[in-house]
């Protein structure tokens, strides 16, 4: 591969990377597809690349919220603020729940040996369902927008128990899963549970820190071999400058939809992410059966 053609791949991974992790739309299926067919990786390398390419959006999502996690430390030496407390305490629980329930299920799916037929299959599908939810979740934001104007306050992080801590640390967990966008399905979970639009993104991109670190521990750990064949494809200076466009491209969407989570147009946002994701899916299964 020329020096040129690889900064040109490098940039297009790492702009992919970037903007598809803070969107519902599962990063990790946008990766895979683009590692398929820019470094004809195979299923299992591209999976094993996409979680290592989360390097990029944890150094973002870091520099974001490094008022918040400056927070947890507070607590960690002793604080007893009530609202840090709390924020450790969802952290804490969001993510041991997310390691019990994700790292099975990305062992089980490491340890498959999935060819690209099947790997559209098991993006497709996944793609699909998100891409309903996301649909419903235009609903809830409607009718929730509606609660407000007749007085129903939504959910703020100190309204939410430990029983919602698990159920957001459950979903983020199964969205181990290739095809599951965990900001989508830990962000649909939380306006389930009637929580505030806005608080739910900013909550969902926090705990994401988290388990993006957990995920990239445990491919470290279990697919060694996956991401020496990865990297290859691309090299180390390749990788490098992937990482540092995702992390500027990060940095750009997360401000952005924080505040756009806000406003009555997130609806149509929304809406439009999910009939992209549903498309998406369909496309994916198409190629997968030959269609």
């Amino acid at each position: 591969m020329s020096s040129i053609i690889q900064l040109l791949y490098s940039i297009i991974l790492g702009i992919i990377q970037g903007i598809s992790e803070w969107l519902p739309i599962s990063s990790k299926t946008q990766i895979i597809l683009a590692s398929e067919y820019l470094l004809k990786l195979t299923f299992k390398q591209a999976y094993t690349f996409g979680l290592f390419m989360e390097i990029g959006t944890i150094t973002a999502a870091v520099i974001y919220f490094r008022k918040e996690l400056g927070e947890l430390i507070h607590v960690i030496l002793g604080s007893k603020d009530i609202r840090q407390t709390r924020l450790f305490t969802y952290v804490v629980v969001v993510t041991v729940i997310t390691g019990l329930v994700g790292a099975p299920l990305y062992l089980i799916t490491d340890l498959l040996n999935t060819d690209s037929s099947n790997g559209g299959i098991a993006l497709g599908i996944p793609m699909m369902i998100i891409g309903f939810v996301l649909l419903g979740d235009a609903a809830l934001i409607r009718y929730s927008k509606k609660r407000q104007e007749q007085g129903i306050v939504p959910r703020k992080l100190e309204n939410l128990t430990l029983k919602d801590y698990a159920l957001i640390g459950i979903s983020q967990g199964i969205s181990a899963l290739p095809g599951v966008s965990r900001s989508g399905i830990t962000t649909s979970t939380m306006l389930l549970l009637n929580v505030e639009p806005d608080e739910a993104f900013r909550l969902s991109f926090i705990v994401g820190i988290f388990a993006a670190i957990g995920a990239f521990g445990l491919t470290l750990i279990a697919s060694r071999s996956n991401i020496a064949a990865s990297i290859a494809g691309i090299g180390l200076t390749g990788l490098a400058i992937a990482i540092i466009t995702s992390t500027i491209i990060s940095l750009l969407l997360i401000d952005f939809l924080i505040k756009v989570a806000g406003k009555q147009k997130i609806t149509y946002v929304t809406a439009g992410l999910g009939i992209i994701a549903i498309a998406s899916g369909l496309l994916y299964l198409a190629l997968a059966i030959g269609l």
